[in-house]
């Protein structure tokens, strides 16, 4: 697994991915036979767009059944069950590391066609072919993961493949190098992946030190609990927040995504939501939590 890194607590973390990728490499021939080019996917970023022109900040919902840093969340509500919980969010987020997060991709399959974020730690180019398989419409790389020349190839197989990426970022040094390799959408966790501590202030520092420039898109991920919340990012220029453990604890996510929908001013009479119509033509901009901890 050339490319990645290991400072810090990410080790563990690259360690779990190390029989993923040598069982892709194995199957390298048949993968690249396999992977759909051009297959039309539901527009992940499109869908933001239209969230965020509806109430001034997109949702994205997340299915995490576990986490490093809260341990078990939420195992009984099935795949189905939070797609049809999640039915007015923007996009979907779904966990599909098993180790650390309980995850499978077999998740990605069991949500219906909305545009999905698959959410893992992406070390090698074969897993972003493995990833286009699937209904996901995006793909997170995470900056801290990954030495910088070994980005690019990531990147360009996700504008092979049509799968839009979600680069993610805590610091201003990481938004620099995301923003040198041309990324659009841009993830700020507020959760540093190699200590898992969370400073609840880090969205507000770095918005405030590097807005989006044009044509740049911030969610917002980790520490995410209210409506004031996301009435707070809004104000300081957030395009979208993901939203995992808020939402999969107490036993009702639905009532739980409506109440915050509520408080950003949806009360849900617009029917359809902009944007899950429209499909993915490519790598959006290609030119232009603890990492999944959201």
């Amino acid at each position: 697994m050339d490319g990645h890194r290991y400072a810090g607590g990410l080790g563990r973390f690259a360690e779990c991915k190390k029989a993923e990728i040598e069982a892709l490499r194995d199957n390298r021939a048949w993968l690249e036979g396999a992977v759909p080019k051009g297959r039309p996917r539901p527009g992940f970023r499109a869908a933001l767009e239209g969230g965020r022109k509806r109430r001034g900040l997109a949702l994205i919902c997340e299915y995490k059944r576990a986490s490093p840093s809260k341990g078990d969340i939420e195992l009984s509500l099935s795949p189905e069950d939070a797609a049809e919980a999640y039915s007015r969010a923007d996009c979907v987020s779904v966990l599909t590391e098993p180790f650390f997060f309980k995850g499978s991709m077999g998740f990605l399959g069991r949500m219906g066609l909305r545009p999905l974020l698959r959410k893992d730690f992406i070390l090698d180019p074969l897993q972003v072919m493995d990833t286009a398989l699937t209904p996901a419409s995006a793909i997170l790389v995470i900056i801290r993961m990954l030495d910088p020349a070994a980005i690019p190839p990531i990147l360009s197989e996700c504008a092979s493949c049509g799968l839009e990426p979600v680069v993610e970022v805590f610091n201003e040094g990481e938004l620099d190098v995301a923003r040198g390799l041309g990324a659009r959408l841009i993830q700020v966790n507020a959760r540093d992946l190699g200590s898992l501590a969370l400073d609840p202030d880090q969205h507000q520092k770095l918005i405030e030190s590097r807005p989006p420039r044009e044509g740049e898109l911030f969610i917002a991920a980790s520490g995410i609990k209210g409506p004031e919340d996301l009435i707070s990012l809004r104000d300081a220029g957030y395009g979208a927040a993901l939203i995992g453990t808020s939402l999969m604890r107490g036993g009702d996510p639905k009532a739980r995504l409506s109440e915050l929908l509520e408080g950003l001013g949806d009360d849900g009479d617009d029917d359809g939501h902009d944007g899950h119509d429209g499909d993915n033509d490519g790598h959006d901009g290609g030119d232009s939590n603890e990492g999944p901890d959201g």
